[in-house]
C-alpha cells in the first residue's frame, strides 16, 4: 500500500486527463509524474532519504502537492506546518520532528531562519525557498527542481506501515504531538473515503482550506486514488469558491464551519451556481443547526455531509442521504470502524447516556512521534480515548456532547487552551489564568482569557491582551479579549469551571 505509486499509475493509463487545477496551471496527470519525478530527484540530490523527515512550511499551492507526492516516492517523511506559526512554535516542531531539511515560501525565509538556528537542526543549505528574487540563489527550490531530469528517480521498496506524515494536531508552544500517519493508512484514507462519499474517476475535487492540516486528507487521498480532478485554492475566499464551483462543475467539496458560514452571507451561493455538488461535506467542529436547515434549503438533495473525526484516525460521518433524518448527530463509523461510549470506569454506557467517546479503527495511528507514553495512554487495549463526550442514540448515530480539555476549535484549527495559558502565566503580575473559547461568527470559535491579578496589584486588559498575543506560537491562539476577575469559579476539587466563564461570558454580550 505504497500511496507514491498511484500518480504512476494514472499517468500511464489516464495520461491526459487533468490531475490539478491551480490558479492558471492545469496539469495533466502526465505533466504531474514528471514535476514530482524532478522533486523527488532534487530532494535526492539534497542527500535526503527514505526515512528522513522534511519540514513543509508553504501555503496552498501546486509545489506543496509536489512535495507530497514526491515524497512518497522516496520514503521520506512529510512534517508540513502551518505558514501561521510563530519563530518559537516552529523551532519546537522542527526539533520535535527531527527535519533535516525544510522547504518554506521565500515569504518566510527570516521566520524560517530564526527557527531553524534555534532548533540546530537543520543546516543553511538545506532551508529551501519558493519565490525567491530573480538571481537564483543556491537556496531556489524551484531552480533546483528544474535542474533535474524528468525520469522517475530510483526509488526504495515502501513497506505500508512505513510512515508517510507526522502531523502536528495543534502546531503551538509547549509539548507538541506529533501524530504520525503510514502509507497504509493514507491509502486507506483513500479507499474508505473514495467509497463513503462517492468520489470516481470523473469526479472533481475542490479544496480552499490549508492543506497543511488533515482535515484536507479526507479528499485529497480519494483525488488520488482515483486519478479524479483536483482543484485547489490558494486561499479560501467566499466568491473564489463560488466560482470555482461553478467553473469546474465541483462535485466534492470539503469545508469548516467558519468557511460555511462566510459562504452562507456571500453574494452567489445559489441553488444555480451548486448545482453540480454531490458532497459538501463539514468538519473541523459542529455545525449549527441553523447553518444546516440553511444549506439544506440550497444543495441538491444529499449532497450536504458532515464528518466528526481525530486526526488519530477514528471517523464518523453524517451520510447526506440520513442529514435530514438525524440533523443533530454527526452519524456513523465509516466501514472497518468500531465505537464505545463509556463512563469513567470505562464501562459501556447504554444508548441515550453521556460518556467519554472511544474508537477503534484500521486508521488509528501507530502513536505519536517519539512519545511512548503519550500513545500508551491515547490508545488502550486499540481503542482510542478521544477525550470527548458523547452518546449514541436508538438508531446508533453518535451525538456529540461537550469536547475534552475545552478544546477550541477556530477555522478549524485545533487551539488548546493550556499552550495560552502557559505564555499569560509568565506574566508577573498574573496569579492565575483560564483560557475558554466563545462563538465568533467568522472563526466559529475564538480564545478569551480570564485572569486574576496577584493581590494589590492592578493590570490594564488591553495591554495584556497585546502582551500575551505577542508572545503565543501562533496567529490562531492570539486570544480576543482578557477579562479581570477577582477569582475564577471552581467546583469542589478546586478545578477552574470553564464552563461557567462562557456562560457568564453569554451572559454579559
Amino acid at each position: 500500500m505504497d500511496i507514491g505509486s498511484l500518480l504512476g499509475h494514472w499517468a500511464r493509463y489516464r495520461p491526459d486527463d487533468l490531475a490539478v487545477v491551480c490558479g492558471e496551471a492545469r496539469v495533466t496527470h502526465a505533466a504531474h509524474a514528471r514535476r514530482v519525478n524532478q522533486a523527488a530527484r532534487a530532494l535526492l540530490a539534497l542527500g535526503l532519504r527514505h526515512g528522513d523527515r522534511l519540514a513543509l512550511v508553504l501555503g496552498n499551492r501546486i509545489e506543496l502537492l509536489e512535495l507530497y507526492r514526491a515524497s512518497a516516492l522516496l520514503g521520506v517523511i512529510v512534517v508540513p506546518l502551518s505558514p501561521l506559526l510563530l519563530a518559537p512554535a516552529l523551532e519546537s516542531l522542527l526539533r520535535d520532528s527531527g527535519s533535516v531539511a525544510i522547504v518554506a515560501d521565500a515569504a518566510s525565509a527570516p521566520l524560517v531562519d530564526a527557527a531553524c538556528d534555534a532548533a540546530g537542526t537543520i543546516a543553511p543549505a538545506l532551508r529551501l525557498l519558493l519565490d525567491v528574487a530573480s538571481t537564483p540563489p543556491a537556496r531556489d527550490w524551484n531552480a533546483l527542481v528544474a535542474a533535474q531530469p524528468d525520469e522517475a528517480p530510483p526509488v526504495p521498496p515502501i513497506d505500508g506501515a512505513h510512515p508517510y506524515n507526522i502531523v502536528y494536531s495543534s502546531g503551538t508552544t509547549g509539548t507538541p504531538k506529533g501524530i504520525v500517519h503510514t502509507h497504509a493508512i493514507r491509502a486507506l484514507y483513500g479507499l474508505q473515503f473514495a467509497e463513503r462519499f462517492g468520489i470516481r474517476n470523473d469526479s472533481v475535487v475542490l479544496h480552499g482550506g490549508s492543506l497543511v492540516f488533515n482535515g484536507a486528507f479526507p479528499t485529497l487521498m480519494p483525488a488520488w486514488y482515483t486519478g479524479c480532478r483536483y482543484v485547489l485554492l490558494e486561499r479560501f475566499e467566499p466568491a473564489a469558491w463560488i466560482a470555482a464551483v461553478a467553473r469546474e462543475r465541483v462535485t466534492h467539496a470539503i469545508v469548516v464551519p467558519s468557511q460555511l458560514a462566510a459562504l452562507l452571507h456571500a453574494p452567489g451561493f445559489t441553488t444555480e451556481a451548486l448545482g453540480s455538488l454531490r458532497m459538501l461535506c463539514s468538519l473541523g467542529a459542529p455545525l449549527p443547526r441553523e447553518h444546516k436547515e440553511q444549506l439544506l434549503r440550497l444543495l441538491p438533495d444529499g449532497a450536504l455531509w458532515e464528518l466528526y473525526g481525530l486526526t488519530e484516525g477514528f471517523v464518523t460521518v453524517l451520510d447526506g442521504r440520513d442529514l435530514r433524518a438525524h440533523i443533530d448527530s454527526v452519524g456513523t463509523p465509516v466501514a472497518f470502524n468500531s465505537m464505545r461510549i463509556v463512563d469513567d470506569a470505562g464501562r459501556e454506557l447504554p444508548p441515550g447516556e453521556v460518556g467519554e467517546i472511544l474508537g477503534h479503527s484500521p486508521m488509528l495511528t501507530p502513536g505519536y512521534w517519539g512519545k511512548p507514553e503519550l500513545t500508551a495512554q491515547a490508545i488502550v487495549d486499540g481503542w482510542l480515548h478521544t477525550g470527548d463526550l458523547g452518546m449514541v442514540d436508538a438508531d446508533g448515530y453518535l451525538h456529540l456532547v461537550d469536547r475534552h480539555k475545552d478544546l477550541i476549535i477556530s477555522g478549524g484549527v485545533n487551539v488548546y487552551p493550556r499552550d495560552i495559558e502557559e505564555v499569560a502565566a509568565r506574566h508577573a503580575a498574573l496569579r492565575e489564568v483560564a483560557v475558554f473559547g466563545v462563538a465568533d461568527e467568522r472563526w466559529g470559535e475564538c480564545p478569551v482569557i480570564a485572569v486574576v491579578p496577584l493581590a494589590g496589584t492592578v493590570v490594564d486588559a488591553g495591554e495584556l491582551r497585546d502582551w500575551i498575543n505577542a508572545r503565543v506560537g501562533a496567529k490562531f491562539q492570539r486570544v480576543r479579549e482578557v477579562l479581570v476577575l477577582d477569582e475564577l469559579p471552581r467546583n469542589i476539587a478546586g478545578k477552574t469551571l470553564k464552563r461557567v466563564l462562557r456562560e457568564r461570558y453569554r451572559a454579559s454580550g
